[in-house]
């Protein structure tokens, strides 16, 4: 294996890519997302791991008082070590369940009356908002900085 071979490794370049099919949509009580993964590449690599995430992304504030958290509501790990070669595609079929989480606004909101409409200001005021994502991510063993994708989700 040449010198710029192992470079081009290292960084990901030509090596493994991910590509993440999920709906564009889920409801909130289904608590699972299905979809699959395709992993491709231009070079032999080996996979260690596949990890597949449902992550919220909940922003409170406007401007400099502006706070986003993370938070992760599901996640599921393929550990089977394989290797792929080019040319071949492998498909991961996965089925992740998650937990949705409610912020203090939206549970005074679901209650309806004079406590939903506090909750709908508290909202408003704090300017809550929540954006869903899932990610999957290959850990390939001669990479440094390991592939993903990410694809929006509205939950429903």
């Amino acid at each position: 294996m040449g010198f710029f071979t192992k470079i081009k490794n290292k960084l990901g370049i030509g090596g493994v890519k991910v590509t993440l099919q999920v709906p564009g949509q889920v409801s909130k009580e289904d608590g699972q997302i299905e979809g699959k993964v395709v992993l491709t590449t231009k070079s032999e690599q080996e996979i260690i791991e596949v990890e597949i995430k449902f992550v919220e992304e909940f922003t409170t504030g406007r401007g400099d008082d502006k706070k986003t958290k993370t938070f992760d509501l599901g996640i599921v790990k393929f550990s089977e070590m394989y290797t792929i070669k080019p040319g071949e595609a492998k498909e991961i079929s996965f089925v992740l369940p998650f937990q949705f989480i409610q912020s203090k606004s939206d549970r005074l909101k679901e209650k309806g009356g004079t406590l939903g409409a506090i909750g709908k200001v508290g909202k408003f005021t704090n300017n809550e908002k929540s954006e869903y994502y899932v990610e999957a991510q290959a850990d390939v063993k001669s990479a440094i900085l390991d592939p993903l994708d990410k694809k929006d989700i509205k939950l429903i």
